[in-house]
Order: structure tokens, then sequence, then C-alpha cells
């Protein structure tokens, strides 16, 4: 696990994201999604692994429902600390646009307790593209799946929900406001324009 391309695309004077280290929770592992209005409008979905937070973007937000697979773009590892980043990242930089909070929470495996056996099994699971996990935030709950798509574009991934007594065809992006501040992207704008 590296953050030397996290670090290469990001110029740390001019923008107020983290610089990249390697760092742990010292219990449960985390994940958090971050509503990002870059160039295009998506959200940000990172999931705890050695340290780093292994990241996807997700073009049209996450999802409750088990029949909506949602195309998932891997891109590069964040730092643990970008987990709680939220706010303005300026023009001219890498992914230059407001960014909120907009879920956060631990996440686990069905059958595996012991954090480094959790990490090794996903670590596994990542090469072999294919594996599930069960969310506790506040919006997404229950167990989801990543499932790497055989295609000429290597980093797409499908977010899917599996079904369970968490699932529903309500449309969880409703709830549109940071669960840090509060904000929604469009009153960070305002209070940023």
């Amino acid at each position: 696990m590296s953050l030397n391309k996290y670090n290469q695309k990001r110029n740390f004077n001019s923008t107020a994201e983290p610089e990249g280290e390697i760092k742990k929770s010292s219990t449960e592992l985390i994940f958090v999604v971050q509503k990002h209005a870059a160039s295009h409008l998506h959200y940000d979905f990172r999931l705890e692994m050695n340290g780093v937070l292994k990241s996807w973007a997700i073009p049209k937000g996450p999802s409750m429902n088990p029949t909506d697979k949602r195309l998932a773009i891997m891109v590069e590892d964040h730092p643990y600390s970008y987990k709680d980043f939220e706010g303005t990242i300026p023009e001219g930089n890498y992914g230059a646009g407001n960014v909120i909070v907009w879920d956060n929470g631990t996440y686990s495996l069905a059958d595996i307790d012991d954090v480094e056996d959790v990490e090794n099994k996903l670590k596994s699971d990542l090469q072999e593209g294919h594996f599930s996990f069960i969310l506790d935030g506040k919006k997404l709950k229950g167990e989801f799946a990543l499932v790497k798509l055989k295609i000429k574009q290597k980093n797409a991934w499908l977010l899917i929900k599996k079904k369970d007594q968490y699932a529903s065809d309500d449309d969880v992006l409703k709830q549109d406001k940071s669960i840090l501040s509060n904000m929604t992207l469009e009153s960070m704008e305002k209070k940023n324009g």
C-alpha cells in the first residue's frame, strides 16, 4: 500500500487536503463516503485497509437498492486522515471543487472479528476482484459487495447492495447533508463563493 500517487497529484502548499501518511484505526476499520463536486459530481467511497483508504469514485453515488449496480472506478489510495477532509480544493489543483463527508462509520466481515484477519482477507479478495463487507454508517448500513468488471478499463468495479433488512428502494442520496458539518455542497459553495 503506497500513497506516492496521492502525494504526487497534490500541491500541499495550495490545498488543505492532508499529506499522505500510513496510519490505522486502533480498533474497528472505518469507511467514509465523500460527496465531491469536482469537474463532475460524484461520491468517493473509501475503505480503510492496511493503513490507507482504498478508494473508488462512484458517479451516481451508492444505493441501498439491491437492483442498482453502481459503477465504481478505483482511484489512488488516500491517507487515513482524509476520512475527515471537508472543504474546498482550490482551482488549479487535482480534484478542484467542494467536498463534504456524506457518510462514515465502521465496516466488518461477516465471520471474522480480528482486524488483521479482516485486512488480510480483504487484500486477498481485492486481488481476486470480488469482496463483500458489512457497513455500519449513519446512512449506509448492511452488506455490500464490490465486484471488478472484466473489461478493458482495469479499474472499473460495481458497488452492489446485498438483500438484507437494510435494503430499500428509497433514494438514500436525498439525505444530502454532511454528517460532520450538516452542510450541503450548495451551502458550502455559497459560504466559500
